[in-house]
């Protein structure tokens, strides 16, 4: 246990700035001792002292704001950022050197019993603040989740979801790099990467510009063929007005 927390406190100094002393990190950040107190709920729950389990993951929450369910698997070096209002629930498993920050949920979409009602999240995912992962699917390694995305379906490893619900943004891996995992460096702080643009904006942005230069065209070939001395219909010698960039505002 005191190294799963030597751990802790070396993660939390390495991806938070604001934390400047590890004595600052043990006394006074919540996430720290949320795990503290899962490890020990977690402890119980596997030896069936499920009432014992539960009780100390109660308490955890009233001092912490955070709820993890003692019989969620927690890996190594886990950092809960600020924390206030996470909640993880039972069958959740969270890899090693993950992040989450305040008000994820990682919450289940069914009642039935014995089942992975919650989901699995890889080595090195990015939760944002505002998350809500539901069901028991699986985040692949090194993905991240936009602030507030609202996640149904499994995501592939190293790619961006955002939205609500969800979509795919990128896939972050070169694909013959065969690593999952992010560079050194590369952290992304709430999931937000350099190119965070909604996937449906991007869509209706390239079907405004296409729409654009076909209208572009089409004036081109109007012209040539009154130049040409080609009678033409009166409407089609009548711009319709289509304006592709300030609709192309209003998408943004």
């Amino acid at each position: 246990m005191f190294e799963h927390l030597r751990e802790d406190l070396a993660s939390v100094r390495e991806r938070d700035p604001a934390a400047r002393s590890t004595w600052e990190v043990l006394t006074c950040y919540a996430g720290v001792h949320a795990l503290i107190f899962h490890r020990l709920a977690h402890a119980a729950w596997r030896r069936r002292l499920h009432w014992l389990g539960r009780f100390i993951s109660y308490i955890g929450r009233f001092f912490t704001g955070i709820e993890i369910h003692p019989a969620a698997v927690i890996g190594r070096r886990v950092f809960i950022d600020h924390g206030t209002g996470v909640v993880i629930g039972e069958t959740a498993v969270v890899g090693d050197d993950c992040t989450i920050y305040q008000g994820v949920t990682l919450g289940g979409t069914t009642l039935y019993r014995n089942t992975k009602r919650h989901p699995t999240l890889g080595r090195g995912v990015v939760v944002g603040a505002g998350a809500q992962i539901l069901g028991g699917f699986e985040i692949g390694d090194g993905a991240k989740i936009g602030s507030n995305a609202v996640v149904l379906k499994p995501v592939p490893a190293g790619a961006t979801a955002v939205g609500n619900p969800a979509h795919i943004l990128a896939s972050e891996r070169a694909a013959d790099s065969g690593q999952t995992a992010e560079a050194p460096g590369s952290f992304s702080a709430y999931g937000v990467t350099g190119d965070a643009a909604d996937p449906l904006a991007r869509a209706l942005h390239g079907l405004l510009d296409h729409a654009a230069d076909t209208d572009r065209r089409f004036q081109i070939l109007v012209e040539r063929l009154a130049a040409a001395g080609i009678e033409l219909d009166p409407a089609l010698r009548t711009k319709d007005g289509f304006d592709a960039g300030e609709l192309s505002k209003m998408v943004d």
